[in-house]
């Protein structure tokens, strides 16, 4: 391909919306234009890579069993009304009418459009297991679209269903797709995890997620060397945390717990350095509330942060959010900040985390305003309603499985694979014949990839201060010849035959053919980060020689003569 007759239109200017490096470089390298908040189109540059990551996605899901379909991206409300996430998938899902007034939605995603689809036709056990993928544009409309191709509203993603007639038969496909997925990722030559994950919206019993290792990623990680584990920190589990030394007791009173005045004293760190103790000696008591807007209390380590997802998952709601002033001053008497667990009554529930189990003499607030307890005790002062894992883990925290200390990391969630159960075939009705006659829910798999997802991943993973250093599997071209002043007849001709040489090589050749500076075509070079770069010019000719260099590599630089230049690209194409 001829740059000048490409379209491929570069920039120096930085987008003001652009917060990470793979929307800044993918905007600067002329691979996506934005359209509207979250909304982009794929340039023919673009979308080279954008194909190159479907062809590995279609080889890997095809060798793995699955067929491609292609569904509808407008799907009617009754399926969503049947699965009942019409209401509970909340805004984002992307709501409208048609001309006689019938609610659809633009899918998020295809759950209910598979289900319905093969409830009609599977009929008997014998017809199971079934597994099917498509590549199709999805939208969900974020609150605050950002980070370019990261968080869009518009979106290609491969999204695959299994059904099957037992648990056994679908554990072995998942575990078919996870093997799929660490083949994708591998021949997309990237640095990748697996990792636990909370199931969220979609649902189901288990789930894992497949993060890009950058540190510009939105996922927090933790893992152990030592035992393999890892999970993102939504879903991630501790060993037991050490038990902190009990706190101070009171001299006059110690068999009860003392109010101590802490006037304006509302913060952990504040109340721990007024009273002399740590923060590990002081429990935090939250106040939250839900759709069912019941108010709960919630306990934890002062030194601790309390993990939501989890907290949302224990209540089975799927909104969650902390009381307001008023409502944590009707619950507890008290501004916010004194909150306590002793005599908290105007509470449905008063849930302790496990970290604050073996705490002992611990500091908490008074339910009185500028007023906090020492001394206190559980069973004796308080009861909690309930123990549960609550807890945010962190870098350090101990592992699980081993005890060992875990390593906090960032990552950028590229697939997600999910074991529904019979959460949509059962409220859909999708069921079989099993082999004495009865009918049974199907049990369902899911497994979703983003596909300009992990392009955008693949650049936050690989690049430098001049621009993309692109694995080469999706790197839009494979080689870069540029002709430097191509109006010389002697560069142009050289050029022109390397060209034609490494075409008929099969190589995926971009030409700068273009009436440009050098310097220009040199920074366009670093920008767009094509794996191998070849220079024709006047002073190498003389030599009878081409320059070649990588990307990966932009200061070693090599010569090459003319006659052995696309050999020696093959070369280095292996």
């Amino acid at each position: 391909m001829r740059w000048s007759q490409y379209y491929l239109y570069t920039t120096r200017e930085v987008p003001k919306d652009a917060e990470v490096i793979s929307h800044q470089l993918m905007t600067r390298a002329g691979m996506i234009k934005k359209l509207a908040a979250g909304i982009y189109t794929y340039t023919p540059f673009g979308f080279r890579s954008i194909s190159k990551m479907m062809a590995i996605v279609r080889r890997e899901l095809d060798r793995a069993g699955a067929m491609e379909l292609s569904m509808p991206a407008v799907q009617p409300a009754e399926l969503w009304q049947e699965s009942g996430r019409w209401q509970e998938y909340g805004k984002e899902l992307l709501r409208m009418r048609d001309r006689h007034d019938r609610d659809f939605c633009f899918g998020p995603t295809h759950e209910e459009v598979i289900t319905d689809m093969v409830r009609h036709d599977v009929r008997s056990y014998k017809q199971l297991p079934i597994n099917l993928y498509q590549i199709q544009v999805k939208f969900r409309d974020e609150i605050r679209p950002r980070f370019g191709l990261m968080r869009g509203r518009e979106f290609l993603m491969k999204d695959a269903y299994s059904f099957h007639a037992d648990g056994a038969s679908l554990d072995a496909t998942y575990q078919d797709m996870r093997d799929a997925y660490c083949r994708i990722f591998e021949a997309c030559g990237l640095d990748y995890t697996v990792v636990e994950a909370d199931s969220g919206t979609i649902g189901g019993s288990s789930s894992h997620e497949f993060m890009v290792l950058a540190q510009t990623g939105e996922s927090a990680i933790v893992r152990c060397d030592e035992s393999g584990y890892a999970a993102n920190t939504e879903k991630a589990e501790a060993g037991e945390l050490p038990a902190p030394p009990p706190g101070p007791a009171s001299e006059e009173t110690p068999d009860q717990p003392q109010q101590v005045a802490t006037p304006g004293l509302t913060t952990v760190e504040e109340v721990a350095e007024f009273l002399g103790v740590e923060p590990s000696q002081m429990l935090k008591t939250m106040i939250y509330t839900s759709e069912q807007e019941e108010l709960v209390a919630v306990a934890i380590r002062g030194d601790r942060e309390i993990n939501e997802v989890k907290l949302a998952n224990h209540l089975d709601v799927k909104h969650l959010a902390l009381a307001s002033e008023g409502e944590v001053t009707g619950a507890t008497g008290a501004p916010v900040g004194f909150a306590g667990p002793v005599g908290l009554t105007k509470v449905s529930r008063l849930i302790a985390d496990h970290s604050v189990r073996s705490m002992s003499r611990f500091v908490c607030g008074a339910n009185a305003a500028d007023a906090h307890l020492t001394g206190v005790e559980w069973g004796r002062d308080a009861e909690p309603t309930e123990w549960a894992d609550l807890l945010l883990v962190g870098e350090g925290d101990p592992c699980p499985s081993s005890g060992k200390p875990m390593t906090l990391s960032r990552g950028i969630e590229v697939g997600h694979i999910f074991k529904l159960g019979d959460k949509y075939s059962k409220s859909m009705g999708c069921q079989f014949l099993n082999d004495k006659g009865q009918g049974n829910p199907m049990i369902m798999g899911c497994y979703g990839l983003g596909i300009g997802r992990t392009v955008a991943a693949a650049i936050e993973q690989g690049n430098d201060a001049d621009g993309i250093i692109w694995p080469r599997p999706l790197a839009p071209f494979e080689v870069l010849l540029i002709a430097l002043n191509p109006q010389d007849d002697e560069v142009r001709q050289a050029a022109e035959a390397l060209y034609g040489e490494l075409q008929e090589r099969g190589v995926e050749v971009l030409y700068d053919d273009r009436k440009e500076r050098p310097g220009v075509k040199f920074k366009d070079a670093d920008l767009i980060g094509v794996p191998v770069r070849l220079v024709v010019g006047k002073r190498g000719l003389t030599e009878g020689k081409i320059e070649f260099s990588l990307r990966a590599n932009p200061r070693e630089r090599h010569s090459v003569d003319v006659a052995d230049a696309a050999a020696k690209v093959g070369e280095l194409l292996e």
